[in-house]
């Protein structure tokens, strides 16, 4: 990376599954090891389980004491925010609570929240956008749409207004989904791959929508991208999302080594 660039930072989306032993975990590995072991390849993660149920406090304690100084983790709004569109105080103090430990500990490094395909460029939706924001007015909040309709320089500019990041992401090139297109509007850059599997994308072909692994030539796509993002980023994340079989960690230690950073 050259001097004037920001930093980049490369992670995936989620640790601790079981079909990563033997793929990128050794044989035998606990899985309440996992994460240590993650650590010594990679200095972020990403949260995922959040978006399905908001745990304890006691349990990203235990997740950040097993991580060195200056690992960083970005966490997954709850799916009742973006799928529901909650606005239940108690949800938001509850989610709060759970992320302070990460946060206490200097390496909490945002919020994603990923919204559904059917969360569509409309004034209301674009107003829970908004009001997402108000809840964590400190925070650095990246937001994922799945649905082409957000695409516009009106939606970029919105954001950079609201300091709001967009989330740049590498999906199946379908009708509807969401572009390859690279943008910085806050302070951070923020990019997720969630491969390219259009055959069962939408659920069809009895396989996982995440099942996928990037060629080199498919990663040099995102390289003048990524470095693109830096120059207008203090830091920009890079995430794997596609999970099978530990796919992610093995395009995310090539993505490290195509950009230069040490492994």
């Amino acid at each position: 990376m050259d001097d004037e660039e920001g930093s980049v930072a490369v992670g995936t989306s989620g640790y601790s599954f079981a079909d990563w032993v033997g793929n990128f975990y050794p044989s035998g590995i606990r899985k309440g090891d996992m994460l240590k072991e993650y650590s010594r390849h990679f200095a972020v993660v990403e949260v995922n389980s959040t978006y399905y149920r908001i745990p304890h406090p006691i349990v990203l304690r235990r997740m950040e004491e097993k991580t060195p100084d200056g690992f960083e983790f970005v966490i997954k709004a709850n799916q009742e925010m973006t799928h529901k569109q909650s606005r239940d105080p108690a949800l938001y103090r509850t989610f709060k609570d759970a992320i302070q430990p990460i946060i206490e500990a200097g390496k909490f490094s945002g919020i994603i929240a990923q919204f559904p395909w059917g969360f569509k460029h409309t004034p209301e939706n674009r107003a829970h956008v908004g009001f997402l924001k108000e809840q964590f007015p400190e925070d650095p909040l990246f937001v994922e749409f799945r649905n082409s309709s957000w695409i516009s320089e009106e939606t970029f500019e919105e954001l950079r207004q609201a300091e709001i990041g967009y989330c740049s992401v590498d999906e199946p090139n379908l009708r509807g989904l969401v572009p390859p297109v690279a943008r910085v509007t806050a302070g951070q850059g923020y990019v997720r791959l969630h491969g390219r599997n259009a055959k069962t994308w939408w659920g069809r072909g009895g396989g996982d929508r995440y099942d996928y692994l990037y060629s080199e030539d498919e990663l040099r796509e995102w390289l003048r991208k990524i470095k693109d993002m830096s120059k207008k980023a203090r830091k920009t994340f890079v995430f794997f999302n596609n999970c099978h079989a530990g796919q992610a960690a093995k395009n995310a230690r090539l993505m490290k080594e195509l950009l230069n950073l040490p492994l």
